[in-house]
């Protein structure tokens, strides 16, 4: 006891004189290194006070561990020992031998620094009797994961941490940009720009935290004329001082003269009427804090106007209690009335509030739609079925023909409404007039006898109201029949000059001009004239496309006439064949009418129409009896006549009617016209005829004309 007394008053001795140990201090730099007690493994010398300062570059830590470690052991290590420091704190600090069980020792542990430095100290007093060894130790530089490790805020990536060896960086969430001190996120929203009526607008990320160091700028701009309102909401968390106004974080708004802020804490101001159409609200946020935001909607007030009233017969849409500016009101007239405005018609009109409360225009006035007057109908009239006679919009009108001439097409209601459109329609033609067409194949006058062509008695005035005679130089040359009231039917041989026999096609020059000969309606008398006489002349002269002037095969021909015949009692069209029923196909037998202002047996102009009733022939006898004279009968020819002779048309009859009346409809229709034979009514010589029903299509297509 006495021993241990005394060394341990030398020790306190030696704290005293320190003159008396050896101080030595070693900067290590470097990723690694090796520290040894002097003269290791020899016993280390005694009196010794070494350190060891060891620097490892920035983002990485020390690392030290023992490999060897043999010390004097001693209460509390009072004697020889090795201490550990960094960042101002000891780490430990050891003494003692491997082979002993003590806490003292380092053992196999692991020493790290907490920054990049760290300092080893050795120790020994003024006696080493049992020659220890001393210690061996390894130092290396390890990376610090900074990520993880980072516990100071202001150090603290913001968002994202990425550690690198030797160091880290920081980054943002999409749509962040890093401060300047690159650790903290902020956002760009310095120009915020709204112009629609209404809105929302909110701090970044709400409701979750918004970005530290960022000044937001947020702008509501619209026309002048109307007023902002703002309406935070309840969740409002703006960082706040319990003592000093909102030093860190804040909203302030500015709107015309005034401001309003700034605003923070957890209150929310709800409700802000800014009185102006031009607003500006700035968010300021500094580098610390973890609050939620704001968020608010807008809305705009405008001036108002007053409640417009719309025009007599007329509305307004929308139609509202209240209306303010930029508000706009369309104006339309009920159905059957036009709007008007400066004298002009428009469709529709539309008016505006303005910023100082008037609309940008007066109301336009609804005027009732005028048809005008009807339309006229050729060879008809129009009646009004409303008092004095109006046009106005619903009015009706009905159209008509002339009794017993013309008969309306189609043969449905003719009554026509004025409409909206300012068009007079039928619910079924729309605004298409109906067609007076002539009524054809009923004569005025009732038929009583007959009288003979060749060798008979004279008609009676009027019984063929259809008949048209060709006339050059004041003599019948050719008969016709009225078709419609603008068309002549006829033969086409009538219509060319004298041919040389053996040519073979009619030429365009070889046609009668136009203009050397007369139509005459009406004709009774052949060389007198009549009071009932239409003379015309002919505007188009159109032959048969297959007529053949050898063989008199479709001797037919079209006269279009230059002015419409005028039809009365003494000029009435007869009606083509039909072509739907077998009402007007001829057979064996079948009377037929034929007449004409031809030559008489005494080879003589009679004094006035003649006609005669004669049998249809049977087509192979007619055939028969002209093959014997070398004359060809084709299937477009019919022939009629009686056996022994004695009624038959005759020279100048040429391309008048064969008519015959159809028992079905009671009216009288064109069988053929009058085209060849030999000679006049002699025995077995029938008359030919051009069969109209063969050329029935070609007429109507070129005519357009169909029975009424």
């Amino acid at each position: 006891m006495m021993e241990l007394c005394i060394k341990r008053f030398l020790i306190t001795l030696v704290v005293y004189n320190l003159i008396l140990f050896q101080s030595n201090a070693i900067e290590l730099k470097g990723m690694f290194g090796e520290i040894r007690s002097p003269n290791f493994p020899e016993g280390y010398p005694r009196d010794s006070n070494i350190s060891w300062n060891i620097s490892v570059p920035d983002g990485f830590r020390v690392k030290l561990y023992f490999s060897h470690f043999d010390l004097e052991p001693s209460y509390l290590c009072e004697y020889d020992y090795v201490k550990i420091e960094a960042d101002g704190q000891v780490l430990g600090t050891f003494c003692g031998q491997e082979s002993t069980d003590t806490e003292q020792i380092p053992g196999q542990q692991m020493y790290f620094s907490p920054a990049h430095d760290m300092t080893v100290t050795f120790i020994s007093d003024f006696s080493n009797e049992e020659r220890f060894t001393g210690f061996d130790a390894h130092f290396a530089a390890v990376d610090v994961d900074e990520c993880k490790e980072k516990n100071d805020e202001e150090l603290a990536c913001d968002h994202y941490c990425h550690n690198y060896i030797g160091g880290f960086y920081c980054s943002c969430r999409f749509g962040y940009i890093l401060h300047t001190d690159n650790r903290t996120c902020r956002v760009e929203c310095s120009d915020n720009l709204f112009t629609e009526r209404s809105g929302i607008i909110s701090s970044p990320d709400f409701p979750n935290p918004y970005p530290k160091s960022s000044d937001c700028l947020y702008r509501i701009e619209l026309e002048e004329g109307f007023v902002i309102n703002l309406m935070f909401e309840d969740s409002f968390d703006i960082e706040d001082h319990p003592e000093v106004m909102c030093p860190y974080d804040y909203v302030k708004i500015k709107a015309g003269r005034k401001e309003f802020g700034p605003i923070c804490g957890d209150r929310s101001p709800r409700r802000i009427e800014t009185g102006s159409y031009s607003v500006q609200i700035l968010f300021h946020s500094d580098n610390s804090g973890e609050n939620g935001g704001w968020r608010l909607s807008y809305d705009a007030v405008g001036t108002p106007c007053p409640v417009p009233q719309p025009p007599v017969n007329g509305k307004i849409e929308p139609s509202l209690k209240q209306y303010s500016f930029k508000d706009q009101v369309l104006i339309t007239c009920d159905t059957g009335y036009n709007m008007i405005k400066d004298n002009l018609e428009i469709e529709k009109f539309q008016i505006v509030c303005q910023k100082d409360g008037s609309w940008s225009s007066v109301m336009p006035t609804c005027r009732i739609v005028d048809c005008q007057t009807p339309p006229i109908l050729e060879h008809g009239y129009v009646e009004f079925n409303t008092r004095n006679n109006l046009s106005t919009y619903q009015s009706q009108i009905e159209y008509f023909c002339q009794q017993a001439f013309y008969q309306i097409v189609p043969n449905i209601t003719s009554i026509y409404t004025c409409q909206e459109n300012k068009r007079w329609m039928n619910k079924n033609l729309g605004a298409k007039l109906p067609t007076c067409l002539p009524v054809c194949g009923i004569p005025a006058f009732s038929r009583t006898k007959l009288a003979r062509i060749a060798g008979g008695k004279f008609a009676e005035r009027g019984m063929s109201p259809w008949i048209a005679m060709l006339s050059r130089s004041g003599s019948p040359f050719c008969g016709g029949s009225l078709i419609g009231d603008n068309w002549i039917v006829t033969a086409a041989h009538c219509l060319h000059n004298s041919l040389e026999e053996d040519r073979a096609n009619l030429l365009s020059s070889d046609i009668v001009d136009s203009s050397s000969f007369k139509i005459i309606l009406g004709k009774h008398r052949t060389r007198q004239q009549d009071n009932t006489e239409q003379s015309l002349q002919a505007k188009n002269i159109i032959l048969h496309p297959q007529y053949n002037f050898s063989t008199y095969s479709f001797d037919i021909a079209l006269l279009e006439l230059n002015n419409h015949a005028i039809l009365n009692n003494y000029v009435k069209p007869v009606c083509l064949p039909d072509e739907e029923t077998t009402s007007t196909v001829l057979h064996e037998g079948d009377m037929v009418i034929v007449s004409g202002w031809g030559k008489q047996f005494l080879q003589k102009l009679p004094d006035s129409l003649a006609e005669i009733e004669i049998p249809v022939v049977d087509h192979s006898k007619c055939k028969e009896s002209y093959a014997k004279l070398q004359r060809s009968v084709t299937d477009d020819m019919i022939c009629a006549g009686e056996k022994e002779g004695g009624k038959d048309s005759c020279q100048g009859d040429s391309g008048g009617p064969m008519v015959t009346i159809n028992k079905q409809t009671k009216r009288w229709f064109l069988a053929a016209t009058v085209s060849w034979g030999v000679g006049c009514a002699q025995n077995e010589k029938y008359g030919v005829y051009s069969n109209v029903q063969k050329s029935l299509s070609w007429i109507k297509t070129v005519t357009g004309i169909y029975n009424v």
